[in-house]
Protein backbone atom coordinates (compact mmCIF):
# COMPACT_ATOMS: atom_id res chain seq x y z
CA UNK A 1 0.00 0.00 0.00
CA UNK A 2 0.91 3.32 -0.66
CA UNK A 3 0.45 6.74 1.27
CA UNK A 4 0.44 10.29 0.32
CA UNK A 5 0.25 13.12 2.62
CA UNK A 6 -0.28 16.47 1.52
CA UNK A 7 0.73 19.62 3.41
CA UNK A 8 1.15 23.29 2.50
CA UNK A 9 -2.35 25.04 2.10
CA UNK A 10 -3.58 27.71 4.07
CA UNK A 11 -5.30 31.03 3.93
CA UNK A 12 -3.60 33.50 1.64
CA UNK A 13 -4.93 36.50 -0.05
CA UNK A 14 -5.17 36.92 -3.92
CA UNK A 15 -1.76 37.78 -5.84
CA UNK A 16 0.01 35.78 -2.90
CA UNK A 17 1.76 32.46 -3.63
CA UNK A 18 2.08 28.97 -1.63
CA UNK A 19 4.08 25.63 -2.29
CA UNK A 20 2.30 22.68 -1.64
CA UNK A 21 3.78 19.25 -0.82
CA UNK A 22 2.89 15.44 -1.43
CA UNK A 23 4.96 13.08 0.37
CA UNK A 24 4.26 9.15 -0.55
CA UNK A 25 5.54 6.25 1.75
CA UNK A 26 4.60 2.58 1.47
CA UNK A 27 5.13 0.33 -1.32
CA UNK A 28 7.58 1.60 -3.81
CA UNK A 29 7.49 1.15 -7.72
CA UNK A 30 10.17 1.69 -9.91
CA UNK A 31 8.89 4.84 -11.96
CA UNK A 32 5.74 6.16 -11.63
CA UNK A 33 4.13 9.58 -12.49
CA UNK A 34 2.01 11.80 -9.86
CA UNK A 35 -0.54 14.64 -10.48
CA UNK A 36 -2.07 17.43 -8.66
CA UNK A 37 -5.64 18.08 -8.76
CA UNK A 38 -8.21 20.17 -6.71
CA UNK A 39 -11.79 20.19 -6.11
CA UNK A 40 -14.11 22.77 -4.69
CA UNK A 41 -17.10 22.88 -3.46
CA UNK A 42 -19.86 21.58 -5.42
CA UNK A 43 -17.59 20.56 -8.17
CA UNK A 44 -15.95 17.71 -9.29
CA UNK A 45 -12.49 17.02 -8.61
CA UNK A 46 -10.58 18.41 -11.84
CA UNK A 47 -7.13 18.24 -12.97
CA UNK A 48 -4.40 20.97 -12.53
CA UNK A 49 -1.04 19.11 -12.98
CA UNK A 50 1.15 16.31 -13.52
CA UNK A 51 4.90 15.51 -13.85
CA UNK A 52 6.59 12.22 -15.29
CA UNK A 53 9.34 10.26 -13.16
CA UNK A 54 12.08 12.40 -14.87
CA UNK A 55 10.16 15.41 -13.97
CA UNK A 56 11.35 16.20 -18.06
CA UNK A 57 7.57 16.05 -19.09
CA UNK A 58 4.72 18.50 -17.25
CA UNK A 59 1.46 18.66 -18.30
CA UNK A 60 -0.70 21.99 -17.02
CA UNK A 61 -4.61 22.94 -16.67
CA UNK A 62 -4.65 26.09 -18.49
CA UNK A 63 -6.93 27.54 -15.74
CA UNK A 64 -3.07 27.57 -14.21
CA UNK A 65 -0.55 27.47 -17.00
CA UNK A 66 2.15 29.51 -16.06
CA UNK A 67 1.14 30.33 -12.47
CA UNK A 68 1.42 26.91 -11.38
CA UNK A 69 4.66 25.09 -11.22
CA UNK A 70 4.84 21.27 -10.50
CA UNK A 71 8.18 19.32 -9.81
CA UNK A 72 9.52 16.26 -7.61
CA UNK A 73 12.80 15.13 -6.03
CA UNK A 74 12.44 11.40 -6.01
CA UNK A 75 15.01 10.77 -3.71
CA UNK A 76 12.63 11.70 -1.25
CA UNK A 77 9.62 10.80 -3.15
CA UNK A 78 7.85 14.17 -3.24
CA UNK A 79 6.15 16.18 -5.57
CA UNK A 80 5.61 19.62 -5.21
CA UNK A 81 3.26 22.52 -6.23
CA UNK A 82 4.26 25.93 -6.71
CA UNK A 83 1.27 28.05 -7.31
CA UNK A 84 2.00 31.66 -7.88
CA UNK A 85 -0.29 34.67 -8.42
CA UNK A 86 -3.43 33.01 -6.44
CA UNK A 87 -6.93 33.91 -7.74
CA UNK A 88 -10.17 33.15 -5.40
CA UNK A 89 -11.03 30.94 -8.17
CA UNK A 90 -8.21 28.23 -7.11
CA UNK A 91 -9.95 27.79 -3.92
CA UNK A 92 -11.03 24.33 -3.24
CA UNK A 93 -9.13 21.07 -1.53
CA UNK A 94 -5.90 19.75 -3.33
CA UNK A 95 -5.29 16.03 -3.84
CA UNK A 96 -2.32 14.64 -4.94
CA UNK A 97 -2.23 11.43 -7.04
CA UNK A 98 0.06 8.60 -8.16
CA UNK A 99 0.08 6.54 -11.17
CA UNK A 100 1.47 2.96 -11.41
CA UNK A 101 3.17 4.05 -14.43
CA UNK A 102 5.26 6.89 -15.76
CA UNK A 103 2.76 8.23 -18.05
CA UNK A 104 0.74 11.56 -17.51
CA UNK A 105 -2.79 11.70 -17.26
CA UNK A 106 -5.32 14.27 -16.63
CA UNK A 107 -8.19 11.73 -15.79
CA UNK A 108 -8.62 11.42 -12.04
CA UNK A 109 -9.59 7.58 -12.56
CA UNK A 110 -6.53 6.34 -13.72
CA UNK A 111 -4.70 7.25 -10.59
CA UNK A 112 -4.28 4.38 -8.48
CA UNK A 113 -3.63 6.51 -4.84
CA UNK A 114 -5.00 9.47 -3.15
CA UNK A 115 -3.69 11.55 -0.64
CA UNK A 116 -6.37 13.16 2.09
CA UNK A 117 -6.33 16.67 0.67
CA UNK A 118 -5.11 20.09 1.29
CA UNK A 119 -7.34 23.02 1.68
CA UNK A 120 -6.35 26.44 -0.46
CA UNK A 121 -8.24 29.23 0.61
CA UNK A 122 -7.80 32.64 -1.86
CA UNK A 123 -9.39 35.64 -0.41
CA UNK A 124 -9.76 38.86 -2.81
Amino acid sequence: QVQLVESGGGLVQAGDSLRLSCAASGRSFSRYAMGWFRQAPGKEREFVAAITWSGLSTYYADSVKGRFTISRDNAKNTVFLQMNSLKPEDTAVYYCGLRRVDYHSTDRRSYDYWGQGTQVTVSS
